[in-house]
């Protein structure tokens, strides 16, 4: 508790001062919030003397990054609350800010005030602050992925608690998403393997109706129906997967169960790139060997040589970048974030086997 005597009904402060630290990430927010009438507030103020304020009742108040909280908590239901979150220079550092948080006027007793307030300064760990209570955790924002990343978060954990490595909990994951996938993709499959069964005939319908687009959209339209495939259905598993990636890319950001989280071998941290660092050997803008990024790509590569192509010839060599695109793209991507991606990978491969195989 902080007890102000002869405050009156002139309302105390209670002042919060924040220094920069290392740069910040783009993808992640690192900044004064605050969760107030059930809603969380980043405040992200951009121009110097930038002031935010906010009136009304209020869970916590504080600092956050990816990692790490510091907030103050009202106790008691003390209140309205004037919030003033203000970007301005201090002790020569221009990032400085600057959070004041005090009862409303009128709220204080005559003669004496009482704030009563507990401090929070730790991880942002989502069992902890849960326990804790106050709407802390509610500070993990994983943005517009919230709604995966969070039971993904959660999953996670849960396989964690028997195998003790995130590395194999990722793999698991990544096979149940697969499973849940798998009869879409089985059907998308088969129907690029039809599509390329079909290339005949749309090359003959091209060259029949090549200066009558209305017409020739029709006819296309009538051979797909006859042979019931749709040309799109190739891309449909790989974007609806497209969030759960994202999502999984938040959570090894944020996330501080997964920060410094090994696998095994050299790869001694899922939040960082992997990189294996051979004595003696320096490599330039990467330090060590991205063996598992290499590795997706190979695994990218391989798929796309087993997966039936409908694409006319300039279009198929120009896929055939692709795999070495999503290699420079994963090198500095969290290991975790490639392991999910080759083992996907993977599992892709045995299931076009399967049907190149099994499938007339």
């Amino acid at each position: 508790s902080i007890r102000l005597s002869g405050a009156g009904t002139i309302p105390g402060s209670v002042f919060l001062y924040n220094k920069p630290g290392k740069k910040k990430n783009r993808f992640t927010f690192a900044g004064p919030a605050y969760y107030g009438n059930n809603s969380l507030q980043e405040v992200k103020l951009k121009k110097m003397g930038e002031k935010h304020t906010y009136t009304g009742q209020v869970d916590w108040i504080g600092y956050g990054d990816n990692y790490f909280l510091t907030a103050l908590i009202p106790v008691a239901s003390q209140g309205p609350w004037n919030i003033s979150i203000e970007k301005k220079e201090a002790d020569g550092l221009t990032e400085s800010r600057l959070t004041a948080l005090k009862p409303a006027p009128g709220s204080a007793a005559q003669g004496v005030e009482i704030l009563n307030l507990g401090v929070y300064f730790g991880p942002k760990e989502i069992d902890r602050l849960n326990a804790l209570g106050h709407n802390l955790s509610k500070a993990i924002n994983f943005g517009w992925f919230d709604p995966i990343a969070k039971p993904l978060l959660y999953i996670l954990k849960f396989f964690f608690r028997f195998i003790h490595n995130y590395g194999i909990a990722i793999i698991i994951v990544t096979i149940l998403i697969k499973v849940a996938f798998w009869p879409l993709a089985q059907k998308s499959a088969k129907s690029m393997k039809t599509m390329q069964k079909l290339q005949p005939k749309l090359a003959k319908l091209k060259e029949s109706y090549g200066n009558d687009k209305e017409k020739l959209n029709k006819e296309l339209m009538q051979l797909y129906k006859t042979y019931k495939v749709n040309p799109m259905s190739g891309c449909l598993p790989m974007l609806l997967q497209i969030p759960v990636f994202f999502a999984l890319y938040k959570v090894l950001l944020q996330s501080i169960e997964l920060r410094h989280a090994p696998f095994m071998l050299w790869i001694n941290d899922l939040s960082a790139p992997d990189r294996l660092m051979i004595p003696g050997v320096n490599i330039p803008y990467l330090g060590g060997i991205p063996v598992l990024t290499l590795l997706m790509g190979v695994s990218m590569y391989l798929q796309q040589k087993l997966s039936p192509s409908s694409l006319d010839p300039t279009q198929a060599r120009m896929m055939q970048f692709l795999p070495v695109i999503f290699t420079f793209m994963f090198i500095n991507f969290p290991s975790g974030l490639v392991l999910y991606w080759l083992v996907n990978n993977v599992l892709s491969i045995a299931q076009q086997h399967y049907v190149n195989k099994f499938t007339n």
